[in-house]
């Protein structure tokens, strides 16, 4: 598994290199108060990040903490555990 981590983390850093190698143009970002000047590679990176972040959290808010309350609220007894095998037929 560790492995398999590595070699998608290699190809997402070897896309991000290609991706700002490939794109040199210089864009400004006017935000109102402040105007924000990069290359075209480094603003597509940026803002895949962001929209990965905030997409992430806005699952977290929607199902993950949902479901941590309701377990919560069900308690130790309630859940189905599954028991570990006994060795009683040995």
């Amino acid at each position: 598994m560790r492995l398999i981590r590595l070699l998608i983390a290699i190809a997402c850093l070897v896309a991000g290199i290609a991706v700002g190698a490939l794109n040199p143009q210089p864009v400004s970002l006017d935000l109102g108060f402040t105007t924000l000047r990069a290359s075209l590679g480094v603003a597509v990176l940026v803002a895949l990040l962001a929209g990965v972040i905030v997409g992430g959290l806005i699952l977290t808010v929607s199902t993950v903490l949902p479901m941590r309350q309701r377990l919560r609220r069900a308690g130790p007894n309630k859940t189905a555990a599954v028991a570990p095998p006994s060795d009683e037929g040995r």
